[in-house]
C-alpha cells in the first residue's frame, strides 16, 4: 500500500514522503491517526496545497519539544526507593515512577515517552532518554537514593539520649 505521510513517523519517514507499507499497518494505524493519506494523483495535489500548513504545524511541535528538552536536561530527578541489604532496591524504578517524579517537579511527560532499556535496580545516577518528538530526545538525570535515614543518625540520637540522664542527675 502506497501512502503519503502527513507527519514525521519514526522508523518510516518524514512529512511528504511517499512510502510503501503493509496494508494492515496503513489501514489500521496510519490512516485513522491522520498520519498518512493514500497516494493517488488527486491526493498528491491536495497534499501539495496543504503542505505549508502541515510543515508549519510540525515546526511548531518541534520547537515546543526543543524547549521542553532544555527544561528537562536542566532537571535532576531524585527518586527515593526502599533499600535492602548491600544497597539493593526492593523492586525497581520504572517509567511510571519517573513520570510521577517529573510531574511533581512541574513537568508533565507521558510515561510512554520515557525510554528505559531495562528497569533501574541500583542506587546512583542514571541517564534516562525521553522522546519528545520524532527528532528530539532529551537526556534526564535520574538519581535513585535510599528512602531510609543514614545509619549514622540513630547513633547520634543514642548519644543525645545518653546525655539526657546525666544532665538530669547533675540537676538534682
Amino acid at each position: 500500500m502506497k501512502l503519503i505521510l502527513r507527519a514525521d513517523v519514526e522508523n518510516l519517514g518524514s512529512l511528504g514522503d511517499v512510502v510503501t507499507v503493509k496494508a494492515g499497518y496503513g489501514r489500521n494505524y496510519l490512516l485513522p491517526q491522520g498520519l498518512a493519506m493514500v497516494a493517488s494523483p488527486a491526493n498528491l495535489k491536495t497534499f501539495e496545497l496543504e503542505r505549508k500548513k502541515l510543515q508549519a504545524k510540525m515546526d511548531a511541535l518541534r520547537a515546543e519539544a526543543q524547549d521542553l528538552q532544555t527544561r528537562l536536561e536542566a532537571l535532576e530527578v531524585v527518586i527515593p526507593m526502599h533499600v535492602g541489604d548491600n544497597d539493593k532496591l526492593y523492586g525497581s524504578v520504572t517509567t511510571s515512577i519517573i513520570g510521577d517524579a517529573l510531574a511533581a517537579l512541574g513537568t508533565e511527560v507521558d510515561r510512554r515517552r520515557i525510554l528505559l532499556d531495562a528497569p533501574i535496580r541500583t542506587l546512583g545516577e542514571h541517564p534516562v532518554r525521553v522522546r519528545l518528538h520524532a527528532s528530539v530526545i532529551a537526556m534526564v538525570k535520574v538519581k535513585v537514593v535510599s528512602d531510609q535515614k543514614p545509619e549514622e543518625e540513630p547513633a547520634e540520637e543514642a548519644e543525645v539520649v545518653a546525655e539526657t540522664p546525666e544532665t538530669s542527675e547533675a540537676a538534682q
